[in-house]
């Protein structure tokens, strides 16, 4: 299946997570509808909007590599016409950091920063870089149904497709593959980075160990550690949910595309009971 392609029930469904609303602002479409709460978005889509912004703001540098991206969500992501933002905090020689914002309404709902590095040509040995297995490619994989979503339609949710090749709910860990069956931004392909970004938020929701009827667990950040980018429309998440009475939890992902591993994401989660969330 191509990138872009749908099935002809949802050939009247955006095409994407966003629509341009000129000047920095995108239009979040039912596309990006999260699993907590109709009114508001998964964060996988977000962050792969600031991750474009970063991008962009070294698209005059093709040597640049964005090596460490940081998402903090101060607030729920709204399904809503956004603004971003992208500015460089220091620009050194070998390493830069640029820092990006994400507003509804001139109120600012995400902040982000990105360490990016000057990528050079090494004549290194190989180094073995992980001592497990690499998963089953997705072809042997089963569709796989996130259990934090409950409701009927149109959401992130049915905007990617996803294959379990290892577990399920609720076991650690759990392995699925995702790729986007639509855009990040309506008339663009997404990049590589952007394809990881719209697939790491989901560590959480991969690896549920909690009844999501009975809980919440929202991630209060996502960060990603690359070491290369991703080959291909497939990432890989082989992800572990960890929490603790204290209602503070940790899910940790390694990523992988069909050739091997890729990096690491991480998500701090906030877990509470239904009645107090």
């Amino acid at each position: 299946m191509a990138l872009l392609d749908v099935a002809d029930s949802r050939l009247s469904l955006p095409d994407a997570f966003f629509v341009p609303a000129g000047d920095g602002r995108f239009s979040a479409t039912d596309q990006a509808r999260g699993p907590w709460s109709a009114d508001h978005l998964h964060a996988g889509p977000p962050s792969a909007l600031l991750a474009r912004a970063f991008e962009r703001a070294v698209a005059d540098e093709p040597e640049l590599q964005i090596a460490r991206l940081t998402v903090e969500l101060m607030a729920p992501v709204p399904l809503a016409t956004l603004e971003v933002a992208a500015t460089v905090f220091r620009a050194g020689r070998k390493v830069r950091r640029l820092d990006a914002t994400l507003a509804a309404d001139g109120r600012a709902i995400a902040r982000a920063s990105a360490l990016v590095v000057r990528a050079a040509p090494r004549d290194l040995p190989p180094v073995a870089l992980d001592p497990h297995e690499p998963p089953p490619p997705p072809e042997q994989g089963t569709p796989f149904k996130f259990p934090v979503f409950h409701r009927e339609g149109i959401g992130y949710d049915t905007a990617v497709d996803a294959r379990c090749v290892r577990g399920g709910y609720p076991t650690n860990p759990t392995t699925v593959w995702i790729r986007s069956r639509v855009a990040l931004v309506h008339g663009e392909r997404p990049s590589p980075l952007q394809r990881v970004m719209i697939a790491a938020d989901s560590g959480n929701g991969i690896a549920v160990v909690l009844d999501p009827r009975r809980y919440t667990f929202m991630n209060a950040d996502l960060t990603v550690y690359l070491h290369r980018l991703p080959e291909g429309e497939w990432v890989c998440l082989d992800a572990v949910t960890a929490v603790v009475p204290g209602g503070v939890g940790l899910a940790t992902s390694r990523l992988f595309d069909v050739r091997g591993a890729i990096g690491w994401s991480m998500q701090g989660l906030v877990v509470e009971g239904r009645d107090s969330a």
